[in-house]
């Protein structure tokens, strides 16, 4: 009996009580590897001293106070840390509780800037179908998930949809890598012409595409275009780092790999590793200023924006990063683990392709290897392997409707920072033991 809404009406997950390293261990004391840092979360771990501590020592100070009263210091050293790293002339932070707030107010700040300088006509957003940007009503309109979205249509706002940059599913054969890229970046530009640049607000992508279609990164040169369509018709681009960005890649930043810097950045989950909740939106000295020059203050704001708690552990998170050298573990555990599971699965007849950056991998699942033609939505094998990866103590992110939002199936794997090299083993063994435990299932299912 339980009084909690809970994700699903039918069923009451098990009872989680303690952290430990990796660990999540249950009221009957059994412990599960967190895979997938819950939803690419907790890049720590679930224990990590330094950041319960420097939670403790802020709340005996000042645990929250006002942002329309006060600032506070650990916010402001916070914004100092991430603006001394952040890409291009990103150089001011606009502290939220996640990642969706962090959107919204991403997509209200571009809208502002063109009024403030008299573009009252630029209203639209482009996005990309298959790509997830959040829950609330405008982070979902332009998020890209069908199955998401499709309930709250009525609700939401206009946003435009161009085709995702999906190397596995729409490469054309003959076409390399880089040439398959810069015709997808084409696609903003003829969007963008289509509805009248001078009506276009700004396009908002994910670095590396995240739960929606499972570690989906853009081949070289994809992003220095669309960087470049943006420039030529005045759209600003807003980077969705939220899952992928904080360390997740391999770089605090995830679009450092591709060398471009955004107007606007938008990060969460692994800024505050799940041990407060915090989102930032980050922002160019150009936007900035043209909002402090001319109305003076940006028409937005929520009750626990700039929080001293979750500022304070953001700051102990980032800076235990960077004290341990864990940007290094995560490239290099990262190729580890990539290198384990293209070693146990590159022959596997249900697994399609193997991909992402760092320590943020998908795999992607197939009832054929040569059509890649995905197995049947009604299967819901995502689910079956999620069942069979927690039954086996190893927690992992399998998602559907990879393809189109109802069509294909896939794996996302997050673990933590701390990851050994004998855990990214063991991951990579219970997660080939899960997909084959949970294809069983399916044909036991089937022929009864």
């Amino acid at each position: 009996m339980t009084h909690v809404f809970h994700r699903h009406c039918g069923a009451v997950p098990p009872l989680a009580v303690r952290g430990e390293g990796a660990y999540v261990i249950d009221g009957d004391g059994r412990r599960y590897f967190d895979a997938s840092g819950g939803a690419a979360v907790s890049c720590l771990g679930h224990s990590d001293e330094d950041v319960r501590a420097a939670i403790k020592a802020q709340i005996d100070r000042l645990a929250y106070a006002h942002s329309g009263f006060f600032t506070t210091e650990p916010t402001e050293e916070l914004a100092d840390y991430l603006a001394a790293r952040a890409p291009g002339d990103i150089d001011y932070f606009y502290f939220l509780s996640g990642g969706s707030e962090a959107v919204e107010a991403a997509l209200k700040l571009a809208r502002q800037y063109f009024l403030e300088r008299g573009e009252e006509k630029r209203h639209r957003f482009i996005a990309r179908r298959q790509s997830y940007h959040g829950n609330t009503l405008g982070a979902l309109a332009v998020g890209g998930n069908m199955w998401r979205r499709e309930p709250f249509a009525p609700l939401m706002s206009e946003a435009h949809h161009i085709d995702p940059c999906y190397e596995y599913r729409l490469r054309q054969q003959g076409e390399s890598a880089e040439e398959y890229g810069l015709r997808a970046a084409e696609l903003l530009r003829r969007e963008i012409e289509r509805l009248g640049p001078e009506t276009v607000c700004a396009f908002i992508a994910e670095p590396v595409v995240g739960a929606t279609a499972g570690a989906v990164t853009a081949p070289p040169g994809y992003f220095r275009r669309i960087r470049e369509i943006c420039d030529r018709y005045g759209v600003l681009l807003i980077l969705d780092e939220v899952m992928c960005g904080m360390g997740r890649t391999g770089s605090l930043f995830a679009c450092e790999h591709d060398g471009i810097a955004p107007d606007i950045v938008t990060i969460a989950k692994g800024l505050g590793a799940g041990y407060q909740p915090i989102g930032a939106m980050g922002v160019s000295k150009r936007i900035y200023e043209i909002i402090r020059d001319g109305s003076g203050f940006f028409q937005h704001g929520h009750t626990y924006m700039g929080h001293a708690t979750a500022s304070a552990a953001a700051l102990a998170v980032l800076r235990k990063i960077e004290a341990a050298g864990l940007l290094h573990n995560v490239r290099r555990r990262g190729g580890q683990l990539m290198a384990a599971l293209h070693d146990r699965l590159d022959r596997h007849p249900a697994v399609g392709d193997i991909r992402g950056r760092g320590l943020f991998i998908g795999i992607e699942l197939v009832a054929d290897r040569e059509s890649k033609e995905p197995f049947a939505p009604e299967l819901k094998l995502h689910a079956q392997i999620k069942r069979a990866a927690m039954d086996a103590g190893l927690m992992i992110y399998p998602m559907g409707g990879t393809i189109d939002g109802r069509k294909g199936d896939h794996i996302l794997l997050a673990p933590p920072f701390i990851v050994s090299e004998e855990e990214v083993a063991m991951i990579a063994d219970k997660v080939t033991a899960a997909i084959d435990g949970a294809l069983a299932a399916c044909v036991q299912e089937g022929g009864s």
